[in-house]
């Protein structure tokens, strides 16, 4: 099992506009189709991060997911206006392994 986590570095004040987008793109299934997913705040450490974080069976499985997701109609329009709120991101995969 394979965990993908896309760590977003927000703008201050900007969470509540991107939940609001997040809640929209889950509606819309715009995202990857994964074996599991959670959206997580920060608790402690670097503030105003997202932390979108999914699980797959292979890395395969989730490069093909993430193609997918990327191919809806409404997704670009949708980034565009995701990316207002973002500073920057960073994406970790790690392998489960117990």
């Amino acid at each position: 099992m394979y965990i993908v986590r896309d760590i977003f570095k927000l703008r201050f004040g900007h969470y509540r506009d991107v939940k609001l987008l997040m809640d929209e793109a889950m509606k819309k299934g715009m995202f990857p189709e994964a074996k599991s997913m959670r959206m997580l705040s920060d608790f402690t450490g670097d503030s105003y991060r997202l932390i979108l974080e999914s699980g797959y069976e292979t890395l395969d499985a989730f490069e093909k997911s993430l193609t997918g997701g990327m191919a809806k109609g409404d997704w670009k329009e949708w980034y565009e206006k995701f990316k207002e709120h973002a500073i920057g991101s960073h994406r970790e995969i790690l392998k489960q392994v117990m």
